[in-house]
């Protein structure tokens, strides 16, 4: 067979079995990205089968897949929600970073990993995947409970978190010196804050750019927007992905909106194929080598997440129920775990059994988080029943 009709063929049944696959997921109420997972490492190298054409193809659809996840991901939060957020939650945000980041570092360090894949692993089990969370809320009807607006604004916090997170840790895969690693930082840090202060008073300018009536003209011109400035971002080592980010939040109003609903389809198509090909790119047999590890750590970082739900939920007066459903629907670690340990990976920064471990533990926490979301609240409700007479 040549070899585009063998790239056909093969980007076609990937593409199909990702459809089976989410047809699967939706049917039994959980995420479809460790089925897409799953499916890439069955297809990848050392898997059933190996499936080249389409995964060459994969790489830059995977890339744009990480573009257009932060894009949708900036377009759904307004400049001041996120300047809100930070006000909020900033204490139990800190407390977030403390107690999820470390477990990872610490086991990177123990596997013999150096700095950098301690760095690399303290990002893939401190931040939670939004949309997990978003989606579970939703399906429990949880959106109007008083602990909804603690949760988001922690998730907030994440997000912003890693603004700054993915350009020190871009800057560190680079491997460049000090002196290089604190310019590209502050000209983040900087290029954030402009962002920031451009979304806040130019909002409405930003999105008259991107507008039009026309939805061919519309998606054109924001895809291709979110292409340049991801390019630009990358090349100024700020991370392609923060520049698809801040470029969502810059966009405002109905335009957001319409944007949102109109990029959606394409989100999901290119972030399906990005897991995927992450998947194509981990070696399975690593997997039982360091799945003890993984694990141990989705333990950890399970009741480390809803210690951070129960304290933020606290502090804003909530009961014992609602800060355990708070803390329950940050578990899930998902899409952004697997862009940071992909970003590390294919530079060739950390050793491959990294990939190994965080497709394991995204795997382990992806299934956890929606099941630790639907059983908090009768467990909670048992051992109150349970341990009520004793009270009294």
């Amino acid at each position: 067979m040549e070899s585009t009709a063998l790239a056909l063929f093969e980007l076609g049944a990937v593409l199909f079995a990702l459809g089976v696959l989410g047809r699967v997921a939706g049917r039994f109420g959980m995420s479809p990205i460790p089925l897409y997972l799953l499916g890439g490492l069955a297809f990848g190298d050392g898997g059933v089968l190996t499936v080249k054409a389409a995964s060459e193809f994969g790489h830059l659809a995977g890339e744009i897949g990480v573009v257009l996840l932060l894009l949708l991901l900036g377009l759904e939060y307004t400049a001041p929600e996120l300047v809100s957020g930070m006000r909020k939650s900033w204490l139990a945000g800190l407390l977030d970073i403390v107690l999820n980041a470390t477990p990872g570092a610490v086991v990177a360090l123990l596997l013999g990993w150096g700095p950098t894949g301690a760095i690399t692993l303290a990002g893939v089990t401190y931040i939670s995947s939004s949309g997990i969370a978003a989606k579970v809320l939703n399906d429990l009807g949880r959106l109007g409970n008083r602990e909804t607006p603690v949760v988001l604004s922690v998730l907030v916090f994440e997000d912003l978190a890693m603004a700054i997170y993915l350009p020190i840790l871009t800057t560190i895969l680079a491997g460049v010196g000090w002196m290089a690693g604190l310019r590209s930082l502050a000209l983040a840090l900087l290029v954030i804050a402009i962002v920031l202060v451009i979304a806040l008073r130019y909002g409405r300018f930003v999105s008259a750019i991107v507008d039009s009536k026309d939805r061919e003209v519309f998606l054109l011109q924001l895809l291709g927007a979110a292409l340049l400035v991801a390019g630009i971002a990358s090349g100024l080592n700020v991370s392609a992905a923060v520049g698809a980010f801040l470029l969502g939040i810059a966009i405002s109003g109905s335009t957001a909106q319409s944007a949102a609903k109109l990029l959606e389809p394409l989100r999901d198509l290119f972030a399906a194929i990005f897991f995927v090909a992450f998947g194509l790119n981990t070696d399975p047999q690593k997997i039982p080598q360091v799945l003890g590890w993984a694990v141990l750590l989705a333990v950890i970082t399970t009741l480390t997440k809803i210690g951070t739900g129960w304290f933020a939920a606290k502090r804003q007066g909530i009961g014992r129920l609602g800060r355990a459903r708070a803390g329950a629907a940050l578990v899930a670690r998902g899409e952004f775990s697997i862009v940071i340990a992909g970003l590390a990976v294919s530079v060739g920064a950390v050793p491959g059994k990294l990939a190994a471990l965080a497709s394991a533990y995204v795997l382990l926490m992806a299934i956890l988080g929606p099941v630790a979301a639907r059983v908090v609240e009768p467990a909670v409700r048992s051992m109150q029943r349970r341990f009520a007479p004793a009270v009294g």
